[in-house]
């Protein structure tokens, strides 16, 4: 099936009230538009001080600052939301694996342990995401599962 024709299926299956498909656009919006907002926060500094938020181990690895990190940083979450947007299961695969490493990065700070258990919980529905991606991809293209 053309792209545009399993988008409609999607949605018209949404609308028909599956709360599984509900459910997958939900986790889907949300892990599209997310990454893509924060990424570009990196670059802005609004929602916080961004590099207060690196290990200082990890920015001794990195060349350049801990701003220029960020600006790293930044672009890949954006790229991590626009691969959930076209590929959602393995996009949202990516962000569990970035969700992971900021976990890391936060419990080694020993400051965040609030901000890394809410994490955890974003990696944990990342994870339910590109579960329900897989079947979906499957059903809406018409293949066997």
């Amino acid at each position: 099936m053309p792209t545009a024709a399993v988008t409609s299926t999607v949605f018209a299956r949404a609308r028909s009230g599956d709360p599984a498909q509900q459910a997958f656009l939900l986790l889907r919006t949300v892990f599209t538009v997310a990454p893509i907002a924060f990424g570009l926060d990196k670059f802005l500094n609004l929602l916080t001080d961004w590099p207060g938020y690196l290990a200082p181990w990890i920015d001794g690895l990195v060349p350049g600052t801990a701003q220029q990190a960020m600006y790293a940083v930044g672009v890949i979450e954006i790229i991590a939301g626009l691969l959930v947007a076209a590929r959602p299961r393995w996009g949202a695969l990516v962000v569990a694996a970035w969700l992971a490493g900021i976990i890391v990065n936060l419990l080694i700070l020993g400051d965040y342990f609030d901000v890394a258990l809410r994490d955890f919980g974003l990696l944990v529905g990342a994870l339910a995401l590109s579960r329900l991606a897989a079947p979906r991809r499957l059903a809406a293209e018409g293949e066997a599962r």
